[in-house]
Formats: structure tokens, C-alpha cells, sequence
């Protein structure tokens, strides 16, 4: 049986447009899963992103809860939220964010060192293995510009799981990559997810959904579709790309 890490009740998420009122997510209900690597997928505007973010506490939902170790994230205070986003939930997006006059060493050290319960040593420690892990310790010492955008996704991977966080959110990460950089990064989320991080993501590349576990379709803020999948095999890949194909094309993908 899973154990669930994170779950959602009647999440809604509305914004004031032309004196009314847009709806982006209705009554949504979720589970997540400890150890799955859920995808989550659909057309462009059906709130995928939306409700990563209001999962995630970056986004106040409407209306419903967002439960984590037995507490509504929907009813936290913002100094609260930030705490859980920096101790608990790691980010990846489409854009890395990194800090331009920071080495890629030390845009990973930088919320490990916010972390009070490691001492400066461990933190090194860590981001010294993190670097190795992704490939990119040769270059921990370049700044973001002097290296490749697939090199910085592996950097703002490396910064997102420094503090071991429990969660790990991903909105588009292989979005602005080549094909080879894309190859790469989904490899180390493959690989992240095979020693047990959780992960939850975002995207509308079937490259990507191929390494899901779970994959949820989304149709106007509704789950539409929920697909339990075995864990990635490369030389699977031929026949699970079959296999979502056909359950995509079944949600009118």
C-alpha cells in the first residue's frame, strides 16, 4: 500500500477577469504518493502549472485544502510557507534562476547553508556530491553564463535537492533544452526517483511523461485521466511510448 506525502480536497483556483471570475482549477481532489514520479499533462490552459503551484504553497488556492504531515498549506501564514518551501519542497522550472554572479558551487550552497541543522562542512560535502552526481563538478566554479543551459538545469537541480527535500516540484525543466540536454536531465530525475525522491511534474513533452510512474491528465482545472505506469526501462521504451500514446489519444490529447 502507498503512503500518501501530499493530498488535495475541492482545490480551486480563481482570478477576477472582465468583472467576473476565471475558474483555472475546479474541486480538485489529489493524492500523492511517497517514492512516484507523477506527471502531469494536458492542453495548453487546462492549469497544469496552476496546480503545481498551488500544491506546492507558491500559489494560495480559492478555495479546498492541501494537506502535508496533517497540516492545510492553504491555511498557513506566508512566513510559515516559505519555511515548508525551503525545508520540504525543491523547485525546478523551465528557467533556471540561478544567481548570474554565482558559481554554479555556490548557487547550491547557498539554501544548503540556510539549512541550520547542517554545519557548513556537511553542506559542502553535499553539494560537492550533488555536482559530481550531475555531472558538472568540472565547472562548479563557472559562472551560469560560461556554461550550457543544460548544464545549468543540472546546477538548478543539484540547488533543489541540497536540503533532501521530501517533494520535489518541476514545472516544464526540459523546456528550453536541446534534445540532448533533455536526455540528460530527465536521466538524473529518472535516477533521483529510482533512490526514492518524489517528484511531481509539469509538462507537454512526451519525452518526459515517459519517465512518470503516475501520469494525470488535466481537461479545463479538472483530473481527467489518472495512468499507474511501471518504473522507467530504457530499452521499454519503445513499448511504453505506445502504451501512453494510446491512453493519451483516449483523453483527446
Amino acid at each position: 500500500m502507498k503512503n500518501t506525502i501530499l493530498s488535495a480536497r475541492g482545490l480551486c483556483k480563481s482570478f477576477a477577469h472582465n468583472g467576473g471570475q476565471l475558474h483555472i482549477l475546479s474541486h480538485v481532489g489529489l493524492e500523492l504518493y511517497k517514492g512516484d514520479f507523477t506527471v502531469i499533462m494536458g492542453a495548453s490552459g487546462s492549469g497544469k502549472s496552476t496546480l503545481l503551484y498551488t500544491l506546492s504553497g507558491m500559489d494560495r488556492a480559492t478555495a479546498g485544502q492541501v494537506i502535508y504531515n496533517g497540516r492545510d498549506i492553504v491555511a498557513m501564514k506566508e512566513k510559515e510557507l516559505a519555511k515548508l518551501r525551503h525545508t520540504d519542497f525543491g523547485f525546478i522550472f523551465q528557467q533556471m534562476h540561478l544567481v548570474s554572479n554565482l558559481s554554479l558551487l555556490e548557487n547550491v550552497l547557498v539554501p544548503g547553508y540556510l539549512d541550520k541543522s547542517k554545519t557548513a562542512a556537511e553542506v559542502k560535502t553535499r553539494a560537492g556530491e550533488l555536482l559530481e552526481q550531475m555531472g558538472i563538478s568540472k565547472v562548479e566554479t563557472h559562472l551560469p553564463s560560461q556554461v550550457s543551459g543544460g548544464e545549468q538545469q543540472r546546477c538548478a537541480i543539484a540547488r533543489a535537492v541540497i536540503n533532501t527535500p521530501a517533494l520535489l516540484f518541476a514545472d516544464e525543466p526540459t523546456g528550453a533544452l536541446n534534445r540532448k540536454n533533455t536526455t540528460e536531465v530527465l536521466n538524473l530525475l529518472t535516477e533521483l526517483n529510482r533512490s526514492g525522491q518524489s517528484i511531481l511534474m509539469v509538462t507537454h513533452d512526451m519525452r518526459a511523461a515517459l519517465r512518470a510512474t503516475r501520469l494525470l491528465y488535466l481537461v479545463d482545472g479538472k483530473i481527467m485521466g489518472d495512468l499507474e505506469l511501471a518504473p522507467y526501462l530504457p530499452e521499454e521504451e519503445k513499448s511504453r511510448e505506445t502504451q501512453v500514446n494510446a491512453w493519451l489519444s483516449s483523453m483527446e490529447w
